[in-house]
């Protein structure tokens, strides 16, 4: 898969737009980002998962997903190896950080009330 397999199969999920941060392409859902192709030189797209998805991704494919360096990676960030995916993986591994991007959108705003 290449970052334009990504950036297709991101921008397919329901309510994503593509946005940029920091020079580099992100998708958001409900303004908020779920993915990002900020490691996109090294041969990565980024996942914005939690540490339970994390570990669940990094064990039933360590070849494949791979925690972020440092913090970011503790708390869920995950790389997704580009050339060894799937389009099955791929748009598993992106519905599930934008399943969850939903998920957090909606517990936001239900704090705010």
């Amino acid at each position: 898969m290449t970052p334009n397999d990504f950036r297709r199969i991101a921008l397919s999920l329901a309510g994503a737009e593509e946005g940029s941060h920091m020079g580099a392409a992100d998708f958001r859902v409900g303004g908020r980002i779920f993915a990002t192709l900020a490691s996109q030189s090294e041969g990565y797209g980024n996942l914005m998962l939690n540490p339970e998805i994390q570990a669940g991704f990094l064990e039933d494919a360590p070849d494949l997903f791979l925690p972020i360096k440092g913090g970011w990676g503790r708390m869920g960030m995950t790389h997704i190896v580009l050339a060894k995916a799937s389009p099955e993986s791929m748009e598993g591994a992106l519905r599930a950080a934008w399943s969850l991007r939903i998920q957090n959108n909606q517990k936001t705003k239900k704090r705010k009330r």
